[in-house]
């Protein structure tokens, strides 16, 4: 889902920092959004912050016996971390998102082969069979949260090596949000005219939260309805402010 045109403040990069220094000394911390999605930089400018757009190019395949709480957060910390690579100098947030049937799991720690995750179906014959499968089942979206400061900033902190294996990192910069989505029972009629309409075949779980979508559901519960789109906001909101960056008194 590349989006490569300006969304209000914000910019798509392609270069690393130093091809970046002249235009950025003025700036303190600049923020970077480490995804190409168009959905997460709308949800972002809801903040009404300066932040700019890299796709970092990270392998996204889940792991043998990996639980979806662990692909979301490794995930997102390994987009975060490719990203700094090239940007050290920015504040970087990264995101993943997951979902599956909840019906078809007991813990949040099952392992990732015995739970079916709803992709991007990129097909309408896809999208049919996944809202078939989640017609009348509830379906929990896990979406994890990374926001590393400056490389500068962590070296100081002395929290131990920069890379993917540092558990101290992960705990310290990442965090998981979760919604709950319960799915009304669907006739293949309503599928079918729903897919037609909207088309939501970059979605993962076939459907669009923040457009018609929302008339599949019987019922959304989670503490930050932003999560469902692709990034938790008051998570997001709270670990900016920890930062010092207060998207309420930024003008």
């Amino acid at each position: 889902m590349s989006d490569t045109s300006r969304v209000s403040k914000t910019n798509t990069l392609q270069s690393n920092d130093s091809n970046e220094e002249n235009s950025m000394q003025s700036r303190q911390s600049p923020i970077l959004l480490a995804s190409s999605s168009k959905y997460r930089a709308s949800l972002l400018n809801k903040l009404n912050i300066s932040f700019e757009c890299y796709s970092p190019n990270i392998n996204e395949t889940p792991r043998v016996n990996e639980s979806p709480l662990q692909v979301v957060t490794r995930l997102s910390f390994q987009k975060a971390l490719s990203a700094q690579k090239q940007f050290p100098k920015h504040l970087i947030i990264a995101s993943d998102q997951v979902a599956f049937i909840k019906e078809e799991q007991t813990t949040l720690s099952s392992k990732q082969m015995d739970i079916r995750l709803l992709t991007k179906p990129l097909t309408l014959s896809n999208a049919e069979k996944q809202l078939t499968a989640c017609s009348g089942k509830t379906v929990r979206f896990l979406t994890g949260l990374c926001c590393l400061p400056p490389l500068q900033s962590i070296i100081d902190s002395g929290i131990g090596a920069i890379d993917a294996s540092n558990r101290a990192m992960v705990d310290k910069y990442c965090e998981v949000a979760y919604v709950d989505v319960t799915f009304r029972n669907l006739s293949q009629r309503e599928i079918r005219s729903y897919l037609e309409q909207e088309l939501p075949l970059d979605c993962a779980g076939s459907f669009k939260a923040e457009g018609l979508g929302i008339a599949l559901f019987e019922k959304l519960e989670s503490t930050d309805p932003n999560t469902i789109i692709g990034l938790p906001l008051i998570a997001l909101s709270k670990r900016l402010r920890d930062l010092g960056i207060n998207p309420l008194l930024s003008k």
